[in-house]
């Protein structure tokens, strides 16, 4: 065990697939599922020409909603249209099959909840070049018309060169009525911002708002509006101030300024990369060195890369 590691074993990246996975969706072939959320199943595959890929189907619940194909349709769409290098570009897609589905390259990396689970805060200099990071994709993901509404720290992948920010739009597919009434929550409690807990439109100050709250997690260990009841959560990210009484003090102004209740009190993306380009801590150049990762968090990127490549356990065709 590392130093660091905070007695976790490492978890398991792939899982086999199991007697209700699919063995083929779209023409792909399932190696092994990567994760199950609110949205879907996550699985690897890999491309005609070999290079992995993501590929999550839909819950079939949510396939049946006509609203939820037609807006999902939408956001594939937009989503498309993105081509930031901090982002996991979508390279396929099947939003008419029974159960649609999207692919986006894979990312040998944890996700930056797993990375904090693991191994605690991340240093300034590591939180600084992921905010800047995450503020660039954000600016691609803005620039087609999409706001996120749901960036946190299980929606940001590490890899080596740097963070990559996943499911960027989806999440306002299932904005509809008819899915808010199974219980479907848009937003992740911590992470959402007051006008979207109200119920107000979303917009790229939305997402701004959730990086200040994704950057007090990954700097001080804990969400800025603390654990607890979800209604209690939400109820201080609207009412009350965050608590970064764990956060590097250089850091505070920064993130108390994506934190404002106020949409337009909150700083731009721009204006997010050059402070974090200007901090002490990384001299005024936003560089992912080989160093920029702390020794255990870069170890345990080798450790996933290497991929499966032919399927392990029982599983079904998809029609």
């Amino acid at each position: 065990m590392t130093t660091g590691d905070r007695g976790f074993p490492p978890p398991p990246t792939f899982r086999p697939l199991s007697e209700d996975d699919p063995r083929e969706v779209g023409g792909y072939r399932l190696v092994a599922r990567l994760g199950v959320g609110g949205m879907g199943r996550v699985y690897l595959s890999y491309t005609r020409g070999g290079r992995p890929v993501a590929l999550k189907v839909v819950r079939p619940e949510l396939a049946q909603d006509a609203e939820f194909r037609h807006r999902f349709a939408q956001e594939v769409a937009s989503a498309r249209r993105i081509h930031g290098l901090f982002t996991a570009q979508v390279v396929d897609s099947g939003v008419d099959d029974p159960l649609p589905w999207l692919a986006t390259a894979y990312v040998a990396g944890p996700s930056l909840q797993q990375v904090v689970h693991r191994f605690g805060p991340l240093p300034e200099r590591t939180v600084l070049l992921i905010i800047a990071g995450i503020a660039e994709a954000l600016q691609a993901v803005h620039a087609t018309g999409v706001v996120h509404r749901d960036l946190k720290p299980g929606n940001v992948l590490i890899a080596a060169d740097g963070p990559r920010v996943i499911d960027f739009g989806i999440a306002r597919a299932a904005d509809t009525s008819a899915l808010t009434s199974t219980g479907l929550r848009i937003g992740s409690p911590g992470f959402m911002a007051p006008e979207q807990v109200l119920g107000r439109p979303a917009t790229p100050a939305t997402d701004v708002f959730a990086l200040g709250a994704l950057a007090v997690h990954i700097s001080a260990g804990a969400p800025p509006f603390g654990d607890g009841p979800e209604s209690a959560t939400l109820y201080r990210a609207v009412h009350e101030e965050p608590d970064l009484s764990r956060v590097p003090a250089a850091l505070r102004g920064l993130l108390l300024g994506c934190l404002a209740k106020d949409p337009e009190q909150r700083p731009g993306t721009d204006r997010i990369i050059e402070a974090a380009r200007d901090h002490p801590a990384v001299g005024g150049h936003l560089r992912f060195t080989e160093d920029w990762l702390p020794h255990q968090v870069s170890t345990d990127l080798l450790h996933r890369a290497d991929l499966p490549t032919t399927p392990a356990g029982p599983a079904t065709t998809l029609d």
